[in-house]
């Protein structure tokens, strides 16, 4: 017989969540535990060893460097870009804004080896675009395969999901608010100091950690475009893992470990920053 539970059991919101909760647990949980356990783990036993390796190796150094630099300066690109975006979008017509958030949700999920390959056709050393440009004059040399090259390319997937985060806030500017503050005498500089911005602080300190998170966890664009040749947590981290003659996982571990206090760290100060802010602490 087929066992037999209370109606209030199987009308519980408990009962409902029950399955995304073993879910999280397996593919986010479990794995983050396995991590934290084996960062520990040395060939000598438990201890500091592979946290020390990281601390003292200049090539563990630079590579946590160059992620936080291009991971900033891309989210920082992004978010700049998108929210004029969004900005512009609320002041366009219901047609061009439905299709633009319609091509924004597609070009979100153009990542990875097929963004990194179009890129290349786009941007390479004999690319299109590049081509052209230094035919105009307007670039002499640029390379796809370096530091600038990495930092359009991650601007470039930061911006579609910025502005789908960003664009549900701007909607919380009501017109009678720029209309207000035009009659006490305010200019378009003024409103946004003292209005526009406030009010989008939480939404633009959100997106940027997500976008932040996102940046800095990105492998598969940077390994087709640069393959190991650009030192990046990330490709340090699969090498560690599969791509080097002695594999090892624990000091991979260790370097995922890092990433993850990082990302906590950059979470822990958005919120700080949120609860400062005048959009918070007027209610």
């Amino acid at each position: 017989m087929m066992p037999t539970f209370p109606r209030r059991v199987l009308t519980s919101p408990a009962m409902w969540l029950l399955p995304f909760a073993i879910l999280f647990f397996a593919f986010q949980i479990a794995p983050l535990i396995w991590v934290m356990i084996s960062a520990f783990k040395t060939p000598a036993g438990w201890g500091l060893a592979n946290f020390q390796e990281i601390a003292t190796s200049p090539f563990f150094r630079q590579a946590i460097g160059r992620s936080l630099e291009i991971s900033l300066m891309s989210s920082v690109l992004g978010l700049a870009i998108a929210a004029v975006t969004c900005h512009s979008l609320h002041r366009c017509g219901p047609g061009l804004t439905r299709a633009m958030i319609a091509f924004t949700n597609m070009t979100s999920n153009f990542a990875g080896v097929p963004l990194a390959f179009a890129f290349i056709i786009l941007m390479g050393a004999n690319g299109m675009l590049t081509l052209m440009l230094e035919r105009l004059g307007i670039i002499d040399d640029f390379n796809l395969y370096s530091r600038t090259g990495l930092i359009v390319i991650y601007t470039w997937f930061q911006i579609p999901l910025g502005i789908l985060l960003l664009y549900p806030a701007f909607s919380t500017l009501k017109g009678e608010w720029r209309e207000a503050a035009s009659l006490l005498g305010a200019n378009r500089l003024a409103y946004w100091h003292h209005i526009g911005l406030p009010v989008l602080w939480p939404s633009l300190a959100g997106t940027l950690t997500v976008l932040f998170a996102n940046a800095m966890g990105a492998y598969a664009t940077v390994y087709a475009l640069v393959n190991t040749s650009y030192n990046l947590m990330t490709i340090r981290i699969a090498n560690l893992v599969s791509g080097d003659l002695f594999l090892q996982p624990e000091l991979a571990s260790a370097l995922a470990m890092v990433l993850v206090v990082i990302l906590v760290i950059v979470t822990l100060i958005q919120q700080w920053l949120m609860r400062r802010s005048y959009h918070v602490t007027s209610r």
